[in-house]
């Protein structure tokens, strides 16, 4: 990468992609044009966004390895008078409608 020297006395590098499949070069161009943008306004838009993803993925990580962790601890704790069938059609009737449960 080559910094360039701007206007307003920033630095920018230019950046060169080799072997970019027809394929992806069709999509990220068909994005572009949607989106209104030009291709390489595109391309740094959606390294942005995919950049931007994977650092919020540590955090995300630990929320769900905390809550793992969590039902770990319950884990053959619970205690019930009920046999697994009964407690499980008690936890159904019981649960806020939502989505389908297949048990």
């Amino acid at each position: 990468m080559v910094p360039k020297r701007l206007r307003n006395g920033g630095d920018v590098a230019s950046l060169t992609l080799k072997n970019v499949p027809d394929q992806l070069l069709s999509a990220v161009r068909e994005a572009a044009e949607v989106d209104r943008r030009s291709l390489n306004q595109q391309i740094i838009h959606l390294l942005a966004v995919a950049l931007e993803r994977r650092l919020e993925t540590p955090a995300r990580t630990r929320e769900v390895e905390a809550q793992l962790a969590a039902w770990r601890g319950l884990a053959r704790k619970w205690r019930s008078d009920l046999d697994p069938s009964a407690e499980a059609r008690k936890l159904t009737r019981r649960r806020s409608r939502g989505r389908e449960v297949d048990l």
